[in-house]
């Protein structure tokens, strides 16, 4: 797989690869859960947290830059190094490594000031030299254009010790948001073989490593403010029911995105904690827009959406744990286009839209998935089911994650996709939906909708901004390859003593600093 979702995120891209990632906030802005009990408790200092977390040995990694298949690498990843900003509430991004930033009048030109005390575990003080080279690093990776789109590694410089200036080719005010993710600062000069275990600026320290489990330490210098835990450990699972078994024999103190099935046996234990963050995993169905794709006519894709019925894909795909959706993606975005009319299942309207494109009835589409994330082939197979009834014959394929991602995602005419970190509506416009995309993901162009998306960057007042990506969501629901049926809650388990799990989707679910156990 050459582009990793998780790099594209924020979320993200989708965080996990067979569960439903869920997802938490960064830092008191994003807010935390009293997991369950106690939120407004003082935070206990000490004790070590053991959480489980899903991935495979054979694709472990500790490149802050590289590809990380597995979830278990980018919660150690996230801890250990920092982002300059992270998800907030309102705003959706708030200052982590960089305390401010400004922009030019032309929205072109950002600079981010460095968090006074920020330094490395060995004691080093961060520059903004560390960010330039940490920045360039990760723009040139394979998928760093989509990482921070806009901005060439030759725009990304030093003012100074402490001012970092990235230059976008066009004007972007959310800019700030793409550097949420993955910018994760190692120190200047840093050596691609010394890159494992490279010194970082976040909450922990790494302690040991093996075979993708991981001891992690409190840094008492961090410069983000207390840390209450000792320590956190990470273990390694390669699958929900294995993990989640682990928590209810209480080997581990947090099961982290361990899907419905796990959450559905936990609710009936009255020391077991289920945390349910609300848009967090879209599982959205790509119809391929350009030309000699059957879907290619708009007609068809309104068709398709209209033959789904919804309440039952939520109902029987994601078992409750979950909303209806309306075919825009950003679903947890403050300025998400609520007003727009909810699309309902309407078959003969469909038939009608099929009917009048010409649509070939006659052949079987196939519909290409994996089984990376619980729920996506089951979405495929409902899926199906339901368009049948509009006359629409589907075969549902599914392929090995490294061939689907190798061979069918950005390609495909039809296939099921995955995001997590679900809190911006630019997030996804910018990555997946804008003509120049190189993550495009049903090929659509669309001059109208690339036109009000760059309005809406291009307008510093957040308030008139809103009201342009207002209509950057209308063209999407009505015109993209997308149909998003509905949103998947990310879910986590925890043991009676843990506290202050954060609980934003998306990336957020990873910054565990301010979780602290009661016992």
């Amino acid at each position: 797989m050459t582009l990793n979702r998780r790099q594209l995120l924020g979320a993200a891209g989708g965080l996990g690869a067979a569960a439903l990632v869920a997802a938490c906030g960064g830092d008191d802005s994003a807010g935390t859960s009293g997991a369950s009990a106690d939120a407004t408790a003082k935070p206990k200092r000490g004790g070590t947290l053991t959480v489980g977390a899903l991935g495979r040995a054979s694709a472990v990694t500790r490149d802050p830059h590289g590809t990380q298949a597995n979830e278990s690498d980018y919660l150690i990843l996230s801890l250990v190094y920092d982002t300059l900003t992270v998800p907030g509430t309102k705003p959706n991004t708030v200052p982590r490594l960089a305390a401010k930033w400004e922009s030019s009048d032309d929205l072109k030109t950002w600079r981010f000031t460095l968090a006074e005390g920020a330094k490395f575990h060995d004691g080093s003080p961060v520059t903004a030299e560390d960010v330039v080279y940490s920045l360039r690093r990760l723009r040139g990776t394979p998928s760093g254009a989509s990482r921070l789109p806009g901005i060439k590694a030759e725009n990304i410089t030093a003012d100074g010790t402490g001012t970092v200036v990235l230059v976008s080719d066009y004007p972007n005010a959310e800019l700030p948001l793409l550097t949420r993710l993955t910018t994760f600062v190692v120190k200047n000069g840093t050596k691609d073989k010394d890159i494992a275990g490279a010194p970082g600026t976040g909450p922990f320290k790494l302690d040991w490593f093996r075979g993708g489990n991981a001891r992690l330490v409190r840094n008492d210098a961090w410069y983000g403010g207390e840390v209450p835990l000792d320590a956190i450990e990470v273990k390694i699972f390669e699958s929900p029911q294995a993990m989640a078994n682990a928590l209810l024999a209480g080997q581990i103190d947090v099961a982290s995105n361990v899907g419905a099935v796990a959450a559905r046996t936990a609710a009936r234990r009255k020391d077991i904690q289920v945390v349910r963050r609300p848009n967090d995993m879209a599982m959205p169905i790509v119809l391929r827009t350009a030309d000699g794709s059957p879907f290619a006519d708009p007609r068809v894709r309104e068709a398709l959406r209209l033959a789904v019925d919804r309440k039952a894909m939520v109902t029987q795909v994601l078992s409750g744990y979950g909303t209806v959706a309306n075919d825009i993606l950003g679903t947890g975005d403050p300025a998400y286009a609520r007003d727009v009319p909810q699309r309902a299942r309407d078959l003969a309207r469909a038939r009608e839209l099929l009917k009048e494109a010409k649509f070939d009835l006659s052949k079987t589409y196939e519909l290409l998935t994996t089984e990376d994330i619980a729920g996506l082939a089951e979405s495929a197979t409902l899926f199906a089911t339901q368009v049948r009834e509009a006359g629409v014959k589907v075969k549902v394929v599914k392929q090995e994650s490294a061939t689907f991602w190798d061979k069918t995602w950005l390609k495909g005419d039809l296939y099921t996709t995955y995001w997590g970190t679900n809190d911006s509506v630019v997030f996804f416009a910018s990555k997946t939906m804008v003509s120049d995309s190189a993550t495009n993901e049903a090929g659509w162009k669309n001059a109208a909708f690339d036109a009000a998306y760059r309005k809406a960057m291009a307008t510093r007042d957040p308030a008139e901004r809103a009201k342009l990506l207002h209509e950057v969501q209308r063209v999407e629901h009505e015109e993209s390859g997308y149909v998003l049926w509905g949103m998947a809650d990310g879910i986590d388990l925890a043991g009676p003593a843990v506290r202050g799990l954060p609980t934003l989707p998306g990336y957020g679910r990873v910054q565990l600093q301010s979780a602290w156990l009661n016992r």
